[in-house]
């Protein structure tokens, strides 16, 4: 559904990124990583149509990007932050209804088919019951389900997850992660990035390395992440452990 072809991004005259191809299938999870300053945001923009490609091209469904209407966009790719800082008290509900904005019009009113769509987000994601909980009072891991919900309400086909577990415990990083590979498994695109590669192995399908600004491994999870594609991009030696009997790999960075 998604077809990058030798995109270069960045800001202004500036290129951050260049020479990116790749495509993304409906359901498939892709996971981008890349250390700081590698364009990993940047690229996010571009894929939203927040920023306009330097060079190359975005196709959503075989149309440029560039062409559709910012509602187009808006209602067939959705994105969550790894942050959100709300002011007001909010129920959850409430979150995860303003995730129909793409769908109605200036001055509408959500209708019975948005608060069905709603209650059919906070179903998926397993938070029913918080739905009467104000949003600044439950907890961070509770809050990042809450706007994947938000996200999902919309009924995109594609996510865009920026570090959807940054600043999350352990425990409710695997419960998000758990999600994304649900939302897969339903059919919607998801592509997000992490700085934790072990997460690549927990919800990717495949995994896209960006170092440089430029694409320099893409493929599934085993293949890509090892202990030399980790040493290109972060600069540190890292273990890649595999742990058969629990069905995941670790990986470590090497310290001494």
């Amino acid at each position: 559904m998604l077809d990058i072809r030798d995109l270069a991004f960045g800001y202004g005259a500036r290129a951050v990124g260049t020479g990116l191809t790749l495509t993304l299938e409906p359901g498939e999870a892709l996971c981008l990583l890349g250390p700081n300053g590698g364009g990993k945001t940047t690229l996010f923009k571009t894929l939203l149509g927040l920023l306009r490609p330097l060079a190359g091209r975005v196709l959503l469904d075989g149309t440029d990007l560039a062409t559709l209407p910012r509602r187009a966009i808006a209602q067939a790719i959705a994105y969550v932050p790894q942050a959100h800082a709300a002011l007001f008290p909010f129920s959850v509900r409430d979150v995860v209804l303003m995730g129909r904005a793409s769908r109605l019009s200036a001055f509408a009113s959500p209708g019975p088919a948005d608060r069905a769509a709603a209650e059919r987000a906070l179903a998926a994601l397993g938070i029913g019951h918080l739905a009467e909980r104000i949003y600044t009072e439950i907890s961070g891991g509770e809050r990042q389900l809450a706007l994947i919900a938000r996200a999902l309400a919309g009924e995109p086909r594609l996510l865009v997850m920026d570090e959807p577990t940054a600043s999350l415990d352990f425990g409710n990083q695997a419960r998000v992660l758990s999600q994304i590979r649900r939302l897969s498994d339903l059919g919607i695109a998801v592509v997000l990035s992490t700085h934790d590669p072990g997460h690549a192995f927990l919800c990717a399908d495949r995994v896209a390395l960006l170092h440089g600004g430029r694409l320099v491994a893409l493929g599934p999870p085993a293949e890509t992440v090892t202990p030399d594609s980790l040493r290109l991009l972060y600069g540190v030696e890292v273990a890649v452990v595999p742990l058969p009997e629990q069905g995941r790999t670790v990986c470590t960075p090497l310290i001494g």
